[in-house]
């Protein structure tokens, strides 16, 4: 008797072990489900739960939702697209379906290879020079001159992510501290908010002109730190990007909850306690959701001002291609087209994740 009952207990032990297994696992894949959404990897939550031995059915349900839907859509605009751009005639011949775009997207690439495999002669073959030249005189000097040949597509791709990066937190340091006066200072946003509508609605092209004869006329150096291309593209950027951010935060700050304030001057809490424990952390989500449009904007801007000024970067490639008028410049235009997308995607997906590590709540 006591036997049976022992074997009993054991596998109650066991059974009772397996399901706190189980229950741990789930915890887990429920608190990774978060990061997973911010990042756009939320289609691998039903897939960790079948693994972890969940309603199957379910949970292909809810993969069909986030993976399944999304790609049937995908493949239907490709089918779409693949089949009717043929039937439009341009000057410069038919619009490029998929497999043309995926084409000079494999052939720039290629390119990129290749000016990288020429620099990287160009600088060996210098090396090889001053090694010899040493050889003979230990003393002579030596010079390595800088590889001066096109910019790639990937080039263009890296010369946009810095100017936008720049001017993004040019203007983020200048829109954050300014909202929070304007929030906190009802007259502060009194004296600020005409100035902010008149603004807010500029076009970068009509900045762009002002933009390039200030720096022109201000930024004289016979050794300057940054190109003059470079900062007109950047200060662009700042001008029409940092509105968002500005307007939210001001809006955040404001919005904060009055009790929450009244308890900071009970505590007797100084000027920068109250700022740094109640105010940031409070409007933190209105910050964010600003930074998240300054930084969509900002984007669209600068591909805007690159080709308008013909400073480097993915929007004086496309002018380029435009104006080359070859037979593949419409599939190059087309592949900084998604490139363009894709990139403000990722820029956006960045900045939720970043919001998701500081804040609390829900993140889309």
């Amino acid at each position: 008797m006591s036997t049976v009952s022992s074997t009993a207990d054991v596998a109650e032990m066991a059974a009772l072990d397996k399901a706190q297994r189980k229950e741990r696992l789930h915890t887990r894949i429920n608190k990774a489900s978060g990061t997973l959404n911010v990042l756009g990897l939320g289609w691998l939550v039903p897939l960790l739960k079948i693994a972890a031995g969940d309603n199957p059915k379910a949970q292909w349900k809810d993969l069909w939702r986030q993976a399944g839907v999304p790609l049937l859509a995908i493949g239907i605009f490709l089918a779409l697209w693949g089949n009717m751009a043929p039937l439009i005639k341009t000057s410069l011949g038919d619009i490029p379906g998929p497999v043309q775009v995926y084409e000079q997207t494999l052939n720039l690439y290629a390119d990129h290879q290749r000016e990288r495999a020429k620099e990287a002669v160009f600088y060996e073959r210098q090396e090889k020079r001053n090694a010899k030249k040493l050889a003979k005189n230990p003393d002579a000097e030596t010079k390595i001159r800088g590889y001066t040949g096109k910019p790639t597509y990937i080039d263009q791709i890296f010369t946009s992510l810095k100017t936008v990066f720049f001017g993004f937190l040019v203007g983020t340091l200048i829109a954050v501290p300014l909202g929070v006066f304007c929030g906190l200072s009802p007259t502060v946003n009194a004296a600020f908010n005409p100035l902010i509508q008149i603004f807010k609605p500029v076009s970068p092209l009509a900045w762009l002109p002002i933009v390039t004869m200030v720096v022109s006329a201000l930024y004289v150096s016979k050794d300057p730190m940054f190109d003059k291309a470079f900062l007109t593209s950047a200060i662009t950027v700042t001008l029409c990007s940092l509105w968002p951010t500005l307007i939210n935060t001001a809006v955040g700050v404001a919005s904060i909850d009055k009790d929450l304030m009244n308890v900071g001057r009970v505590l007797r809490l100084n000027w920068t306690n109250k700022l740094t424990k109640l105010v940031l952390p409070s409007s933190m989500p209105y910050i964010f959701t600003g930074l998240r449009l300054s930084l969509g904007v900002g984007w669209m801007v600068l591909i805007a001002a690159e080709m308008l000024a013909q400073n480097p970067g993915l929007g004086k490639f496309v002018w380029d291609e435009f104006q080359n008028g070859s037979s593949q410049s419409l599939a190059k235009i087309m592949v900084a087209v998604f490139t363009i997308g894709i990139i403000g995607f990722l820029l956006d997906r960045v900045m939720s994740a970043l919001q998701a590590a500081v804040t609390y709540g829900e993140t889309r």
